[in-house]
């Protein structure tokens, strides 16, 4: 289809016409491919109004279907070749036959898209290129093209004296060798080939850019090379250095998008070590015999070739004529079979097939006699092949990820050449181990992640490590003869028979079992080290084994001990977990006999008391962690610490604790962390101070009236006072520069000076509750069925990969939205979701009431959104909103939960738990495992796709795509009377603290920002030393409250075209992000009515409206959306620890140490709106708009909103210069806030402009383009004009006598199309009425 007849492609900026419009609705299965250069890098963004008008000349537009093949469009274009990008990784050459628009198409329902009108309309989004993307020519890449060749034309001479003259000649650096041939005739004439590997290159002093390269040996050769520039110079330099480095001849060219191997290569002959892993080698190609006939002709020497992760299809048989080869790797294939002719590499001693299809080995493997290592994990054997009988020297059987449902140990025992055997994942259910006397040879065997539910392995008698966890055991019976490790946990054994005793056993895991008793053989075993039997039944332990002399860690926790046996001699434990226990008092015994114990967790028992460190005032205690929290202790507990002289860190948290006395503090020197946290503490000792070393305190839920006077010490890093009585503050006169995390919040009286807010400036991150004035919205938060507070804890982590949105009031009517974000080991991508997800969910609403749609589709959008970011880095993430049904927007209010990951949500329904979301991980989802095995993914001992995630759906990874998807799991739930709170967390909250000690923790405390302070807390305290999340949504559903009933109101014109269906309402930069968003299709008949963004709930003050915020009220006022450079830094996280754990990420823009995101500045908890300069027509409107309802604001309408767990602050006019003019508040401006907001950093920043000039990091050539926002523009036609200045005239009369505020009626705002780049404004503009423009099948086209 041709623009007008005569053009086929059209540039990003620009629109298709009427009849391309038409085209593309009448079927499902047209759409656009977007082509990109491959030579030009996309330009960086200009400012000023004329740079959105500028078409990017590196992006086309071109119409087909899903049936257009390649060569078609070629054609079409006068093209040569199409290639394909996926995720920003590798860049392949797209065969002819393949269909550019189907292959989107199949890949955005691979991800999740169900609905082919969505899918069309993704599909022409230029979003999805940092996913999928296209190119009319080859990209280049300097970098790929310096590691694999280095060629050019240079002054050569030969030999060390001058005999020789100075020539032109060509000189190639391929692999191991440097190749100088006539410039004519440089592939038929004469060529010397010089050797690099282990001779030398130096630098030629007496001339300027040259160089010489010598080749090892006796008989070594010489030659200089004269370069034309320094730049040439150092690209030989680095690189032959590199070569002439090597011991021996390796070249590696894995990753570098190749389809053959560069002809050059070939005339290295010495190379024994050839890497071309991960690249395109296709042996359906037609130079496919060419380049394996000089294979075998050129590679003499070779002995190590690497071909895994191509696109083989067939095992190449032509390999097997390189008879030198040791060790080859063909892993990750799609090969069927294996060729007979295998049998001719007689000196091969490694063979890698894993991940293929193969389903049978050939007879003639058998005949490799040499062969010691062969790799068949995770191809589709049934059974175990019988050619493995005859390779008598291969002592590894490593068939992971097969289909081996049974087992029969007589295979085994017929292959006595087996000393491992790899077995996970395999769907194991039988073990067959019928008249056997015995098996010698196998001595580790693993069946974890199996279907067995029990097991006979007796006849094993010289097994010595047996992996058997999360199957379904109920009984288990092995030989102890030789057995050294077992790990059987996540099963359901009430019992482990062995026989003998094993006295070689040094560590056992029996933990997640059903165990009532431990069975009496444990306690002979002379060597056993560690024991770990948590979450079992066991109501008591046998004193023989705590007695144990030979016991280093015992870990007993969430049993049902009520007592422990006394200790009768000396023992040398060194670790020892008691927490969730029944545990009314420890042996008192345990500090004199355990002299060595290092670590004690005696959290969640019923405590009353403490042993005393020793029986004399002399203690030899080696204490270093304690961990007593959720007992019944009270300070005279404390006071028997004093002993513990080489104590670390003391969790005392949520006991009886009314003081802690001052004298004993003292002498605890080399304490580091401190918990006192919910306790009926009144203040902390000033002896505090002498703990010189102590880097983190948390007191938080106390009765704190006094500030501690910890701000004197050195190391100082984290104070957590949060929900105390503090009412001031005493400072000395500077702050330790450690100091990076405080938290105040929760202390209602407290009123800081500005001396004070002046010494805070430093800090990183400083947490206060946020004053609010008398607004309109505050009777709506007081009708508001729900409330919320959250929590977030590093631990030992040195940044806050954990971020949460929570928004009480979402959309026009009583509704809410939380989320809760886990990006594991990145803090990127959760902050770009915290942003970007409530309006995504906004724009989803208007297209879809169907919950599993439109919650689907938020996360599939959320993910395209991340771009850049999200090639590389991932998330799980969580997302819950509270609504009404959406048949009946009246009617009773129903909870929505979709998720990916390991984030998880809970509901306390009539005081018990109610799971509401699903933990996508390997281990937990058998559903999961089987989808990522059949997409052939390799999964690591350790339970990890590619060894780099346990989860097999999250936001973000997409390089990992197939086996990683972003498709959340749905769920629904009317919400009742019954509901008390919802619970939201991340993986590390819920693996510390089980689903009904959280309902429970949350129903003791109510108040909900305690309560999430309280989950993190008790999970540090059991011992997480992650990232830990907490949300807490306090619901009060009444029988009155279900039904929603809108108060009345008169109309109101809301005019904020940014919210119409053509435009976006969350807009992420293409360089850390995405592209920004131009795709909202229109809304479909019978979709829910259109709904504005509220994440920014303080929005109605001083007579500012927004259509649907918290702040809504009849007072009518314009909403002018502006984007701006919002700056997340990925050096500091919220606590204000580094991050320099990790290296830089490609693929995530940085700028020092900022990563700038491109975001709408309703997303920042602070938001500054300045007022443009108004015309005198208008100025009567605006003073209209600001009147308040105990007066009036001052003239200027400069605003800074605050917005933290639903307090606000409002500071207009003359009092924002004044604040940022001082010391003490200017820090406050630009300062990242708690919960991963920006406060915005200056009031008279053209936001646009701002946003533009954004430096943008080049990422080679996959870096996605530039796009820049749309300017908005907030337009009245004349017709409209005298009504919209009567309604706003009428309804500001009614404003001072109105007792309850009401909610207005959005109109939505017609589709304008501007005929010259529009210009930003913050005031009606009269003028000429606009032309309506057409429905726009999509924004980007």
């Amino acid at each position: 289809m041709k623009r007008n007849g005569s053009r086929s492609c059209v540039t990003r900026k620009s629109r298709f016409g009427s009849r391309e419009r038409d085209w593309l609705k009448g079927d499902t299965q047209r759409g656009c491919v977007c082509l990109y250069r491959g030579t030009a890098e996309p330009p960086p963004p200009s400012s000023g109004p004329q740079a959105s008008s500028n078409p990017q000349t590196d992006l086309q537009l071109v119409l087909c279907s899903t049936s257009t093949t390649v060569e078609e469009l070629c054609a079409q274009r006068d093209g040569q070749e199409l290639y394909i990008q996926l995720h920003g990784d590798l860049v392949r050459r797209m065969d002819s036959s393949e269909r550019p628009l189907q292959m989107v198409y199949d890949y955005l329902t691979s991800m999740g898209y169900a609905d082919l009108t969505r899918v069309q309309h993704e599909a022409a989004n230029s979003d999805l290129s940092c996913l999928i993307r296209f190119y009319s020519e080859r990209p280049v890449n300097a970098d790929q093209q310096e590691r694999t060749l280095l060629k050019g034309v240079f002054s050569v001479r030969k030999g060390k004296t001058q005999l020789h003259k100075w020539a032109e000649r060509q000189v190639i650096l391929c692999g191991t060798c440097l190749i100088v041939a006539s410039v004519k005739d440089s592939l038929t004439g004469k060529m010397h080939i010089l050797p690099l590997v282990g001779g030398k290159v130096e630098e030629v002093k007496r001339r300027q850019h040259c160089l010489m390269f010598s080749s090892a040996g006796s008989q070594a050769q010489t030659y200089f090379v004269n370069f034309d520039s320094l730049t040439e110079y150092q690209r030989w330099h680095r690189q032959a250095s590199k070569v002439v480095s090597q011991t021996v001849s390796v070249v590696d060219l894995s990753c570098y998008s190749l389809e053959t191997v560069p002809e050059y290569l070939f005339y290295c002959q010495d190379i024994t070590h050839l890497n071309l892993r991960h690249n395109f080698m296709n042996l359906q190609g037609p130079g496919v015999v060419y380049f394996f006939f000089f294979f075998v002709s050129r590679f003499s020497q070779l002995k190590s070739l690497n071909l895994s992760h191509n696109r083989l299809g067939v095992f190449p048989d032509c390999v097997c004529e390189i008879i030198t080869l040791t060790e080859l790797n063909l892993s990750c294939n799609k090969i069927h079979a294996i060729p007979e002719q295998i049998s001719n590499l007689q000196s091969l001693q490694t063979l890698s097939l894993d991940g293929n299809h193969l389903d049978s080995l050939p007879e003639e493997l058998g005949d490799l006699s040499q062969l010691n290592s062969l790799g068949l994990s995770f191809n589709d054997f049934s059974h175990i092949p019988a050619v493995l009988e005859r390779l008598s020297t291969v002592d590894k059987l490593a068939m992971a990820g097969n289909r081996v449902e049974s087992l029969d140990l007589c295979t085994l025992i017929r292959m006595s050449h087996l000393r491992n055997v790899d077995l996970r994942e395999v769907i194991l259910r039988w073990v067959k181990s019928e008249a056997l006397t015995g098996m010698s040879q196998v001595t580790q065997l693993d069946l974890r992640d199996n279907l067995l539910d029990s097991a006979d392995l007796s006849s094993m008698c010289n097994l010595e490590t047996l992996h058997c966890q999360r199957n379904q055991l109920g009984t288990l019976t092995l030989s102890g003869f030789t057995l050294r490790t077992l790990h059987a946990s996540s099963n359901r054994l009430t019992t482990v028979n062995l026989y003998p005793v094993p006295n070689q056993l040094t560590h056992m895991d029996l933990s997640q079992n059903l165990l009532e008793y431990l069975p009496d053989w444990i306690c002979d075993c002379r060597k056993i080290e560690v024991l770990d039997i948590t979450h079992n039944l066991l109501s008591e332990l046998p004193s023989r084994l705590f007695n144990s002399l030979s016991l280093r860690r015992l870990l007993t926790g969430n049993n049902r001990l009520q007592r422990l046996p006394d200790l009768l001699d000396h023992v040398p434990l060194e670790v020892l977990d008691l927490q969730h226990n029944k545990l009314k008092e420890l042996p008192e015994s345990l500090f004199c006999k355990a002299l060595n114990l290092k670590y004690l967790n005696a959290s969640a028992n019923a405590l009353e008391s403490i042993p005393p460190s020793s029986q004399s005032e002399e203690s030899l205690s080696t204490l270093q962690e304690l961990y007593l929290s959720g007992n019944n202790l009270n300070e005279n507990c404390a006071a028997l610490l004093v002993g513990h002289r080489n104590l670390h860190v003391l969790h005392m948290a949520y006991n009886q604790l009314l003081s802690f006395p001052a004298s004993k503090l003292s002498k605890l020197e080399l304490l580091e962390e401190l918990n006192l946290s919910g306790n009926k503490l009144k203040s902390v000792p000033s002896t505090v101070s002498s703990c010189k070393r102590l880097h983190t305190l948390i007191a938080h839920s106390n009765h704190l009236t006094v500030f501690p006077e910890i701000l004197s010490l050195p190391e100082i890093k984290l104070v957590d006072l949060s929900c105390n009585e503090l009412t001031e503050i005493q400072l000395p006169e500077s702050l330790p520069p450690t100091l990076q995390e405080l938290d105040l919040t929760g202390n209602s009286n407290l009123i800081l000076e500005h001396k004070t807010l002046n010494l805070f400036s430093h800090i990183t991150t400083l947490k206060l509750d946020q004053k609010s004035t008398a607004t309109l919205g505050d009777s709506l938060s007081s009708s508001c069925p729900w409330n919320h507070g959250y929590s977030e804890m590093t631990g030992q982590r040195n940044k806050l990969c954990v971020s949460v949105l929570a928004v009480d009031r979402f959309g026009d009517g009583v509704e809410a939205c939380y989320g809760i974000f886990d990006g594991d080991r990145n803090e990127e991508v959760p902050r770009l979701l915290q942003c970007t997800m409530g309006d995504v969910l906004c724009e989803e609403l208007q297209h879809s009431s169907l919950d599993s749609v439109y919650m689907c589709n938020t996360f599939l959008t959320s993910h395209r959104k991340l771009g850049m970011a999200g090639q590389k880095l991932g998330a799980s993430a969580l997302l819950c909103y509270i609504h009404h049904e959406a048949t009946d927007s009246g009617g009773y209010l129903s909870l929505t939960v979709a998720n990916v990951g390991t984030c998880q949500a809970i509901l306390c329904r009539n005081g018990q738990p109610v799971q509401l979301s699903k933990v996508y991980s390997l281990e937990s989802c058998h559903e999961e495992m089987e989808r990522v095995k059949l997409n052939k993914a390799i999964i690591t001992e350790d339970n990890k796709v590619s060894g780099v995630t346990c989860c097999s759906r999250l936001l973000g990874c997409s390089y990992l795509s197939p086996w990683v998807l972003p498709k959340p799991w749905v769920h629904t739930e009317s919400l009742c009377p019954q509901d008390e709170f919802l619970i939201l967390g991340n993986r590390a909250l819920f693996e510390r603290v089980s689903y009904q000690e959280a309902v429970c923790t949350v129903q003791a405390v109510r108040d909900p920002h305690a309560a999430a302070k309280k989950l993190c807390s008790l999970a540090q305290s059991y011992g997480c030393k992650d990232n830990i999340g907490a949300l807490v949504v306090s619901l009060q559903i009444g029988d009155d409250s279900c039904t929603l009933i809108k108060p009345a109101s008169p109309p109101a014109v809301v005019l904020s075209p940014e919210f119409s269906s053509e435009t976006s309402a969350s807009e992420v930069g293409s360089e850390a992000g995405s592209t920004a968003s131009d795709e909202n299709p229109s809304s479909a008949p019978g979709t829910r009515p259109e709904r504005r963004c509220s994440l920014h709930p303080a929005s109605a003050l001083c007579g500012l409206m927004v259509p649907g915020s918290a702040g809504t009220g009849t007072h009518p006022g314009i909403f002018q959306r502006q984007p701006t450079s919002t700056m997340f830094s990925s050096k500091q996280s919220d606590n204000g620890l580094d991050s320099d754990d990790e290296g830089p990420l490609e693929g995530v823009m940085s700028n020092g140490s900022k990563l700038e995101v491109e975001v709408d500045i309703h997303c920042c908890a602070f938001q500054l709106r300045s007022g443009a300069p108004e015309s005198p027509k208008n100025s009567a409107l605006r003073k209209q708009c600001s009147d308040y309802h105990n007066g009036k604001m001052p003239q200027k309408t400069n605003v800074v909103v605050s917005a933290t767990n639903g307090c606000l602050l409002a500071v207009c006019g003359r009092e924002i210069t004044e604040l940022k003019k001082s010391p003490s508040t200017s820090s406050l401006f630009g300062k990242k806030l708690s919960n991963g907001s920006v406060v915005a950093p200056e009031d008279s920043h053209n936001l646009i402009e701002v946003a533009l000039e954004v430096p943008k990091k080049k990422s080679g050539y996959f870096t996605a383009p530039a796009q820049q926002d749309p300017e908005d523009q907030l337009i009245v036609p004349p017709s409209l004009e005298q009504e919209v200045r009567e309604q706003l005239r009428g309804q500001s009369a009614q404003a001072s006598g109105l007792s309850a505020p009401s909610t207005p009626t959005s109109l939505k705002d017609p589709v304008w199309d501007h005929p010259h780049p529009p210009t930003l404004a913050s005031s009606l503009v009269p003028g000429p009425a606009p032309i309506l423009q057409q429905e726009v099948y999509d924004t980007a086209l």
